[in-house]
């Protein structure tokens, strides 16, 4: 008998603690990730049966150490009550509460906090405090993408087959986009082993470490030299497919490489010729089909953005790989389609040479500048980087020097020993290679020659100076003598 007359006492205190103490219940609703620029709405929804008495936004800032506060609202000066027919009935109230941010920025990223106070309905001195919090994701979609090729520019190899790496380079963009390549239009098949990255360091550090992971890829070998055919085709298997080399194989073929091209180097004689000659090719057999190996890194940037990296790397072949087209594509949650950039690997051919000025005469400074090339149908311009060499068929530049690197050549005060001179332009990339050739005119240069004529003039004048005095020295001693 004492144990249900117990029960009943504490639901009804219970009962009464909850219609004194008030109901409040506080939530905000989920956001997707939103991106910069874009409008947004944060809405917070609280349910509760007492008087509404505050109602706060804060956003988290400084990892969470302080809060700023962004929207507040009172009721002590914007009241609004709802009339209750019973005070003693229990009356639930949905509210709302909104904050517009019309232009989302990336400082904007971060938690945001809603905090609503009510009063009780017992007594309006007691405060009740609840609050909810989510977190705004601000996107960027990427700001720029490149695709360049690594150490460039790079001369080409007659001798020996070289790897080739093409860097995409994204910036700006959060998070980090996921990077892919195609060639001819069509998806790359990436060799498996490669890892993603992440570095926090200078793009030095970067460098280096690109250059340790590109020798610890061992790529199929073509051969060195053309004198050494059999050897390279018992590289291949059955199949054709090519193997792998040891460590002591591979010293060898490079030692054997070394040595034809010093033979072929001692044997080649230079000749002095009036056009241009024709492009190179490489001396050493190649396989089918590349292995292309991919590796992709992150850095963090200042503003808050990622700058995104991947490096295509292979055995070339410049035979197959002149004329290809390379796209780097990017897929991010905030494009609406994939972003891209594309190159096409072209051989340099026909340098196109101007003289400055057209006629040049004997003192003056000429510039000789490759003003472009001669382009295939498919190519806007020569990539990667073309490295030029400017060297005098038969002699030293005009500075002694045996040759000058640049897309220009400077001869200050050309004399007239120059007139006849051929200069050769070669122009190569990891594609090729080719020769230019121009021959210099040096005309008289009738300033100099006007100038020369008035020097002898002027010394012939003072000599007959000098000799005046002397004649009339000789004939006072003639007269006094006699």
């Amino acid at each position: 008998m004492t144990r249900p007359l117990t029960l009943c006492c504490i639901l009804l205190l219970s009962q009464t603690l909850s219609r004194t103490e008030g109901f409040l219940i506080v939530s905000v609703d989920p956001l997707p990730p939103v991106v910069v620029g874009d409008p947004i709405t944060l809405k917070c929804n609280f349910q509760t049966d007492g008087t509404l008495r505050e109602i706060a936004w804060f956003q988290v800032i400084d990892g969470g150490n302080a809060k700023q506060k962004i929207f507040t609202y009172d009721s002590v000066y914007n009241t609004s009550y709802s009339n209750m027919e019973d005070a003693n009935k229990r009356e639930e109230l949905v509210y709302h509460s909104t904050v517009r941010l019309p232009e989302v920025q990336l400082e904007d990223d971060g938690v945001y906090e809603c905090h609503v106070g009510i009063c009780s309905k017992g007594s309006r001195d007691q405060l009740i405090v609840a609050s909810g919090s989510i977190t705004l994701t601000v996107i960027v979609p990427p700001r720029s993408i490149s695709v360049a090729a690594a150490n460039s520019p790079a001369p080409f190899s007659r001798y020996e087959a070289k790897n080739f790496t093409l860097v995409c380079i994204v910036t700006g963009a959060k998070p980090a986009p996921s990077v892919y390549f195609k060639r001819d239009g069509e998806l790359i098949d990436v060799f498996p082993t490669t890892r993603s990255s992440s570095l926090v360091g200078s793009h030095s550090k970067a460098s280096s470490s690109n250059k340790n992971w590109s020798l610890n890829q061992v790529l199929p070998r073509g051969d060195l030299d053309d004198t050494k055919i059999q050897k390279s085709l018992s590289l291949q298997d059955q199949g054709g497919k090519p193997t792998q080399l040891r460590e002591n194989e591979t010293d060898s073929v490079e030692q054997g490489g070394e040595e034809g091209s010093r033979l072929k180097l001692q044997s080649t004689t230079e000749g002095i010729p009036e056009t241009v000659v024709s492009r190179e090719f490489p001396r050493w057999v190649q396989s089918s089909d590349p292995l292309y190996y991919v590796q992709h890194w992150q850095q963090a940037a200042g503003d808050g953005t990622m700058e995104a990296r991947a490096m295509l790397t292979w055995r070339l072949n410049p035979q197959l790989d002149n004329e290809a087209l390379f796209s780097c594509e990017v897929n991010h949650p905030a494009l609406s389609m994939p972003m891209q950039a594309e190159v096409t690997l072209t051989a340099p051919r026909g340098p196109k040479l101007s003289t400055r000025p057209s006629k040049a005469k004997v003192g003056d400074t000429v510039r000789i500048s490759v003003q472009g090339f001669q382009l295939g149908p498919s190519a806007t311009k020569v990539f990667p980087e073309p490295l030029l060499t400017w060297t005098r068929v038969g002699g030293h530049l005009l500075d002694g020097s045996k040759k000058h690197d640049g897309r220009e050549l400077v001869l200050e005060r050309v004399p007239a020993e120059l007139n006849g001179s051929m200069f050769r332009c070669t122009a190569q990339n990891p594609l090729g290679s080719t020769d230019t050739h121009i021959r210099l005119i040096v005309f008289e240069n009738p300033r100099l020659k006007k100038g020369t004529k008035r020097f002898v003039a002027l010394n012939g004048a003072a000599g007959r100076l000098c000799l005046l005095p002397n004649f009339l020295l000789l004939l006072r001693s003639a007269c006094e003598l006699t």
